[in-house]
Order: C-alpha cells, then sequence, then structure tokens
C-alpha cells in the first residue's frame, strides 16, 4: 500500500503535498467503487386507505429489510384522499377499500389497474361499560342506530338480539368517520343491502350524509372516539379495535347466524364470489350467503396506473419496475404477514389474478413484468 513516506522518498515532495495527493487518489478509488456499485435509493410514495395501512406499513418495512435500495412510504388519509391523490399523481400507488368506477376514471390521466391486497373486516365496536358477555347485532338494529331510530342501547330491537345480557338504559353515542373512507363504503354497502330503508334515506359511498353521530378522521380517529367515550358504538376495521383493546360485536349474516369476525369466517366471505373476480376484480363481498361468512367483509386495493408513463419526468422504468417488484412481493411473500395483523391472505386464485393484473402495465407501452 502507498504510504505518505514512499511519496516523499521516491519524488522529494513535502509531507502536506503527498497527504494531498493520497486523498484524491482515494477519491478516485471510491468514485470507481460507486460507478461500479451504484447505491441508488428508489423511493415509492403511496396514500390511502387507513382499513390496511397496518399491513401495508408492515410490507415496507420488511420490503425494506429484504431491499435495502427501495424505500417505501404510506401515509393512511381515507380512501378518498389516496383516490384524489393518486388523481394529482402526487403518489406512486394508493390504496382504496372503495373501487374506482369506470365513469369515475375518465377523471384520472389514464386508466387505474385495481390490484387485490388482503381481505379485512370492518367490526361493529362498543364501549358499553360494566356490559358482561359479547353484544350481538343483526343489520336492521344497526342501521336503525345509524338512522337515529335507536337511541337507547336497552331499546327492545337490542335486547331481543341479547336476552341473555343486561342492557343499560343509557343514551348510544354514534360515532363514525369525517373523512372520504373505504370503509365507510364497507359498512354503508352491507347497510344498503340489509335495510331498504337506509339504502333509500342515505346509501352507500365513501361518505354519506349522517343522520346522527359524531365524525372522527380515520380508523384510529373513530377507534379514539369509542374508547374515550362511554355507551358508544362505531365501526372500525378490526386490526384498529385489535391493537386499542375495543370490544366489537358479533353480526347476524344473511343464513341467520351470528358471527364472530375471525379469519375464518371473513375468508368464507370471499369464496362464493372467486368466479365473479376473473371479470372484474370490483365486487362487494358484503352479506355473503356462505353460512358460515362474516357479513362485513371486503377485499382492499392497490391503485396504480396501467400506463407508468403518466408521472412525466418523476418516473422511469426502472422505477416503475421496483413499484411492480414491490406490489408482486406483497401479493405472494407479503401475505405471510397477513394474520399476524388479523387480515386474511388471498386465495390462490386471486393471486393468480393479481398476477395477470400487474403484467397487464406497461411503462410508454412496454410491459414492466414479462416472466
Amino acid at each position: 500500500m502507498l504510504k505518505v513516506k514512499d511519496l516523499q522518498s521516491k519524488s522529494g515532495i513535502s509531507k502536506i503535498a503527498a497527504i494531498i495527493i493520497l486523498y484524491m487518489i482515494a477519491v478516485v478509488l471510491v468514485g470507481v467503487s460507486y460507478l461500479s456499485n451504484p447505491q441508488t435509493t428508489i423511493t415509492l410514495n403511496g396514500a390511502g386507505a387507513t382499513f390496511p395501512e397496518p399491513l401495508i406499513k408492515k410490507w415496507a418495512f420488511e420490503y425494506n429489510k429484504q431491499n435495502p435500495s427501495v424505500v417505501i412510504n404510506y401515509q393512511g388519509v381515507g380512501s378518498g384522499g389516496g383516490i384524489q391523490q393518486i388523481k394529482e399523481r402526487v403518489v406512486d400507488f394508493a390504496g382504496t377499500d372503495a373501487p374506482v368506477s369506470d365513469e369515475e376514471m375518465k377523471d384520472f390521466l389514464g386508466p387505474l389497474v385495481h390490484i387485490p391486497e388482503t381481505i379485512g373486516a370492518v367490526v361493529v365496536a362498543y364501549n358499553i361499560p360494566g356490559l358482561t358477555g359479547t353484544l350481538k347485532l343483526d343489520g336492521e338494529a344497526i342501521a336503525k342506530i345509524y338512522l337515529g331510530n335507536i337511541t337507547k342501547w336497552n331499546d327492545s330491537k337490542i335486547a331481543d338480539l341479547n336476552p341473555e345480557l343486561s342492557l343499560p338504559d343509557e343514551n348510544i353515542f354514534v360515532a363514525h368517520r369525517s373523512d372520504g373512507s373505504g370503509t365507510t363504503y364497507i359498512f354503508t354497502d352491507y347497510l344498503s343491502k340489509v335495510s331498504e330503508e337506509w339504502a333509500n334515506e342515505v346509501g352507500k359511498g365513501k361518505s354519506v350524509a349522517w343522520p346522527v353521530g359524531i365524525g372522527a378522521q380515520g380508523n384510529p380517529g373513530v377507534a379514539g372516539l369509542i374508547s374515550q367515550n362511554s355507551y358508544s358504538i362505531g365501526y372500525i376495521e378490526i386490526a384498529y379495535a385489535k391493537i386499542t383493546n375495543i370490544t366489537y360485536a358479533w353480526i347476524k349474516n344473511k343464513s341467520g347466524n351470528f358471527i364472530e369476525p375471525t379469519l375464518e369466517s371473513v375468508s368464507k366471505a370471499a369464496e362464493g364470489f372467486l368466479e365473479e373476480m376473473k371479470e372484474d376484480v370490483r365486487i362487494s363481498i358484503v352479506n355473503s350467503p356462505d353460512p358460515d361468512a362474516y357479513p362485513i367483509a371486503s377485499f382492499t386495493y392497490i391503485l396504480l396506473y396501467k400506463e407508468q408513463n403518466v408521472y412525466g419526468e418523476k418516473a422511469n422504468f426502472e422505477k416503475s419496475k421496483a413499484l411492480l417488484n414491490f406490489i408482486w412481493w406483497a401479493v405472494h411473500e407479503g401475505q405471510n404477514y397477513s394474520e399476524a395483523l388479523l387480515y386474511a391472505k388471498l386465495p390462490p386464485e386471486v393471486v393468480v389474478i393479481c398476477e395477470e393484473l400487474l403484467r397487464s402495465i406497461t411503462y410508454n407501452g412496454e410491459t414492466i413484468i414479462k416472466s
């Protein structure tokens, strides 16, 4: 190895000059090393549904450990916010529980591809101090609570479903989402299917005109309202109920069975719709006819532009490839992280559909995933 005294002895230059020469050599060597082994970081930004947020953030963490040059950021701003941000091309991908219709897609720069990422459940959570036993509810009672027609916990329509419980003579504090929300879409989609009155008066959507209740932003916001207010009720994604230790009801399904939301009962909700998904993945699986299915379940989706070149200078083929590689990993290896967070794994038949959808995405007309 060349040293300062060697340079001095061979050329007679000063010690300071020798140090400068060695520094310059080191800089050149580092530059050559970088060019041969570039450590370029690709950052992928996503935003949208809070429904799958715990799972997406887990994926981002685990994928980065395996692929340090790819950093994934995801902000839970609600499905409506995510759809708006991908529409404006602020983010590389969006999360949504509410599918974007063909009509809505006309306002985008190009068509969107919906990639099913997982299956989750919306639970009806409650905070009734001193109540022992599990509350049971049906669609009619839930709809009437949110319509403002049932205002007391000991109302006969609730009491008749729970003869073994001692329900309090207390007013019901109703909590709901204030932002554009896929969780709201799933919940109101369910209420519209089980209550004609709800369908006619309120309907379904990411945002609706709530007849009663107090709103909060995101699943964490509604979970906070329920935790902080006695005799409250609200709808949240099951992971948030588990994380915050909030109690939730068993719900009567289409077959007349009271069903606990579990991985098994949520998976059952999807099984009857697999053939339909081959035609279009944007389907509703609420109020499933399966006798063992939990009735308020849904696929949730990652949204991607079918033609990735819509981002202009903010994108290139390599970045688009990194994005699709991450989503490919999420619907394959990433599914191994689902159950610990109370999301159901995608059925194998749906994974195959995801593969076909990912292969359909292009950059400047060129297929990105070719295998």
